[in-house]
C-alpha cells in the first residue's frame, strides 16, 4: 500500500498547504537563498512532497491555504519550521516577522498571544533548540 492510500488524500494536502506556508515565508524576500532551498527540500521529504508537487508549490504557493492543525504540539512542530526558515534567512525585520506572526493565526494560535509566541519561538530557533526541546518550551508558556 502507498503512502498517499494509507493516510488519505486529506492527510496530503494538508502537507501541501503546510509546505506552501513555509515557502511563502521564503519567498517574502523574493528569491531561496541556497541554505532555504536546502531546508525546503529537507521540509518536502519529510512531509512527502515529490518533486513535480514542489515544483507546482513554488508556483502556486499563494493559493494554498493555511490549514490550523487541531493538536497544539502539531501547531508548535508547524511554528518551529516557519520560524526555522525566517531564521535561515539572517533577517528578522519587521516583514518577516509580520508575516510569521500571520501564520501564527493562520496555524490557530491566539491573536492576544501570537506576538508572544513568535518572539519566543525565534528567540529558540536562535539557540538552535532541537524540535523536542522547542515544544516543552513552548508549552511552558502556559504555565
Amino acid at each position: 500500500m502507498s503512502y498517499s492510500k494509507l493516510f488519505g488524500s486529506g492527510f496530503t494536502e494538508r502537507n501541501k498547504d503546510h509546505f506552501a506556508a513555509i515557502v511563502r515565508v521564503a519567498m517574502d524576500d523574493g528569491i531561496i537563498s541556497d541554505e532555504e532551498k536546502a531546508f525546503l527540500d529537507r521540509v518536502a521529504r519529510s512531509l512527502h512532497i515529490n518533486e513535480e508537487e514542489y515544483a507546482q508549490i513554488l508556483i502556486d504557493y499563494n493559493t494554498h491555504p493555511i490549514n490550523p492543525p487541531v493538536e497544539y504540539s502539531v501547531r508548535l512542530e508547524r511554528l518551529y519550521d516557519l520560524a526555522r526558515m525566517v531564521n535561515l534567512d539572517h533577517i528578522n525585520g519587521d516583514s518577516e516577522i509580520s508575516l510569521l506572526r500571520k501564520m501564527g493565526l493562520g496555524l490557530g494560535f491566539s491573536s492576544r498571544n501570537v506576538k508572544y509566541i513568535v518572539d519566543k519561538a525565534l528567540v529558540l530557533v536562535e539557540e538552535k533548540v532541537d524540535l523536542d526541546t522547542f515544544i516543552v518550551e513552548m508549552k511552558k508558556m502556559n504555565q
